[in-house]
């Protein structure tokens, strides 16, 4: 198989969803009788009291995406880990990183960092192998990542479109997304918390992401098999993103679940007055 790697991921591979979009302009404009900045407020008349302004809820601080420049710079700094290191690539990091995010519990970043520069053994570099700019993008990424998860909003996985064996036509769905999948499963075998859930809540998801996957690597897996045998494959590449996508999110509601909105509390019911004792 021949892979003919461009310079930016197909993040046009899926439709944005709902919530997904970022206004990259200013906010919606006061109307005409809104007070510019600044501007001297008049004061009320004698003897009324205002009420105090209500505080505006803490906007999320925006993390900013990785560009087009800085991840072909992501790709050059993992391109000059020195061997015997074997550091992974980009679509393979991007998995990885959500299957480190995944996990029931936070996995310390000095333990998931050691696998991006060394992908099977975690092995350090060279103290002349300064990694801290390739880190720095890689860890942008993960909050990037991390902050849809939490949110359960859409993300753009960075699969890469690649050329069959023909050069005049495309490579299948799945070939697209294996390194992906591939980082993925990755994480989950160094990390294994998140396959110690309830088999049942992961069969579905787990069954839509290793449809990508040689059955062959799916060892002791045969209730996944099965379920993987009963869904159809993709029909596209966009197609392929969307479940991906999809079944990480579903993967989120099973070892990350969103905390529910306390009950309001009931005040305690009043007791009416003792009865009269009788003399």
């Amino acid at each position: 198989m021949s892979s003919n790697k461009p310079s930016r991921p197909r993040s046009s591979a899926a439709p944005a969803r709902p919530g997904s979009s970022h206004r990259s302009g200013p906010g919606p404009r006061p109307g005409p009788g809104a007070s510019s900045p600044g501007a001297a407020s008049r004061p009320g008349p004698r003897g009324s009291h205002a009420a105090p302004a209500a505080k505006p809820p803490l906007a999320k601080p925006q993390i900013q995406p990785l560009s087009e420049a800085e991840l072909d710079q992501l790709q050059a700094l993992l391109d000059q880990v020195p061997a015997p290191l074997e550091p992974l690539d980009v679509s393979m990091l991007d998995g990885y990183l959500v299957g480190v995010l995944l996990q029931p519990k936070a996995v310390p970043a000095f333990q998931w960092t050691r696998h991006v520069l060394d992908s099977e053994e975690g092995r350090s570099p060279p103290e002349r192998f300064d990694s801290r700019p390739l880190l720095a993008l890689v860890k942008r990424r993960y909050q990037q990542l991390n902050q849809a998860i939490v949110d359960r909003q859409w993300f753009d996985p960075w699969v890469f479109e690649m050329q069959g064996e023909d050069e005049d036509e495309e490579a299948e769905p799945s070939e697209v997304v294996f390194p992906w999948v591939a980082g993925f499963a990755l994480a989950t075998e160094l990390f294994p918390e998140l396959m110690r859930e309830d088999a049942a809540d992961l069969l579905e998801p787990l069954a839509a992401l290793f449809m990508h996957l040689d059955p062959d690597d799916l060892e002791d897996a045969d209730d996944l098999l099965e379920e993987i045998e009963s869904l159809e494959p993709p029909k596209d590449l966009e197609e392929a993103v969307e479940g991906l996508v999809s079944a990480c999110l579903m993967l989120a509601d099973v070892s990350r679940p969103q905390a529910k909105p306390a009950a309001p509390q009931r005040p305690p019911a009043r007791r009416g007055p003792p009865p009269r004792s009788r003399y």
